[in-house]
């Protein structure tokens, strides 16, 4: 039970409040450090649910009809015929939510009230929606006991503790900011609700067939992305939707325009390209050369004394296809530590001007104090001269501050994903 709780936490917890976060461009009322940035960006990116001018306002509450219409589009039905009547009572055929109630009502996905309601303007609550999850998920035996781990168990309605058992197990739910808490009974609010529906995505292998749109995703086969030696994880997975980049994989990409450290500031907007198509070995094409990654800078760490380079630590979190398709996606510099410096090479390099430089200084300092008194000990002057003043500059190069990171234009570095990346087809 304690390794199962582990997992459970680690999927309600960590997931949400440790993930490093993504940089909400496009909306302005979600921070790229907010708790449920990632997960929101991914369902407006994906149009799973929308924005509000530029805001998404992920405090706000979900009607039961938004909720709908959300979870149609996860499930690739919002187009689907209707080929039943309307049995409500409280939903006309001039409403702009009409098409989608009643293709709800054709799935089964979320029923209306014994009374001929479906009340679509009532507000979701965090049972009822782990109902719905529950609902449309493949079955499996879950042991309720699982909810006495949580302080306030009690409170879940005596009709919601198997779905929840289940989707804890399934790890689509949200427990947010509270690991301790479920709170069954609260409202669900929008940054909530896109966070199961992202998990729910993720997780659309463990979706019941007939809620799925026109065809099942299936598996066609695993192919190999070896763009960079070393990366953890060369798999993709190929469906007939679309391509799935394993997390751990590696790829090349190129600065868009010059970087230097020293004029970087936290927050700041980085813009990377694909010199090359970037694709599996066995020829699926991922991103097409000129594919732009968009990112930030999450923070620049200055030189420091005794050589110690700048560091740069930046993200990349969305990917902007040619065909203008987006692509969510989280990754950093395939480097230790995720950051970015000048390589050892520009250090030896420094080190090296020091040395010569200092080398030089001493050979002339050399030359001048013996030439004074004894002309012809000038040649001793440059033998103690030199390898003093080189020692000298070699010390200098030593103790003083590190260089700056700088990149060229064009200059490509190594990118790993810290998370599956999904491309549609």
């Amino acid at each position: 039970m304690k390794k199962l709780l582990v997992g459970l936490f680690a999927a309600g917890v960590v997931a949400m409040s440790t993930t490093v976060p993504t940089f909400a461009a496009n909306i302005s009322d979600v921070s790229a450090n907010y708790w449920a940035s990632k997960e929101i960006n991914n369902v407006v990116d994906n149009n799973v649910m929308t924005l509000t001018g530029k805001k998404f306002n992920p405090e706000g509450s979900v009607s039961r009809v938004e909720f709908v219409q959300a979870l149609l589009k996860v499930l690739t039905n919002d187009n689907l015929n209707v080929r039943i009547k309307n049995t409500f009572s409280d939903v006309n055929a001039s409403d702009s939510y009409y098409a989608d109630v009643l293709r709800s009502q054709q799935l089964g996905l979320v029923y209306g009230y014994p009374d001929g309601t479906f009340k679509p303007g009532k507000l979701m609550s965090r049972a009822e929606t782990q109902s719905v999850i529950s609902h449309i998920t493949k079955d499996m035996k879950a042991d309720t006991s699982l909810l006495k781990n949580f302080s306030d168990y009690s409170e879940v309605p005596s009709w919601a503790k198997n779905a929840y058992a289940k989707t804890l197990n399934y790890g689509i739910y949200v427990n947010y900011p509270n690991p301790s808490e479920l709170r069954p009974n609260d409202v669900l609010s929008r940054a909530e609700a896109a966070v199961i529906l992202y998990r729910l995505r993720l997780k659309a292998g463990l979706i019941k067939s007939q809620f799925v749109g026109s065809e099942l995703e299936k598996v066609l086969g695993t192919e190999h992305l070896a763009a960079v030696r070393k990366a953890p994880n060369d798999e993709v997975v190929i469906t007939n939707k679309r391509s799935i980049i394993k997390e751990g994989n590696a790829m090349l990409v190129a600065f868009d325009e010059k970087f230097k450290s020293e004029l970087a500031q936290d927050g700041d907007a980085l813009t990377f390209v694909a010199n090359e198509d970037i694709a599996t070995e066995e020829g699926t094409m991922l991103f097409p050369a000129g594919t732009k990654f968009y990112g930030n800078v999450l923070s620049v760490t200055d030189p420091k004394w005794f050589n110690k380079n700048a560091r740069v630590y930046a993200q990349v979190t969305k990917a902007v296809l040619p065909s203008g398709q987006v692509v969510s996606m989280n990754a950093k510099p395939f480097y230790k530590n995720y950051e970015l410096k000048e390589g050892p090479w520009m250090t030896a390099g420094k080190l090296a001007l020091c040395t010569v430089t200092g080398g030089a200084v001493g050979t002339g300092a050399g030359v001048g104090f013996a030439f004074i008194p004894s002309p012809d000990k000038v040649g001793t002057g440059i033998a103690i001269g030199s390898p003093v003043g080189a020692g000298v500059g070699l010390a200098t190069g030593l103790i003083t501050k590190g260089l700056n990171y700088h990149a060229k234009a064009g200059e490509e570095i190594k990118v790993i994903m810290l998370d599956d990346v999904s491309i549609a087809k």
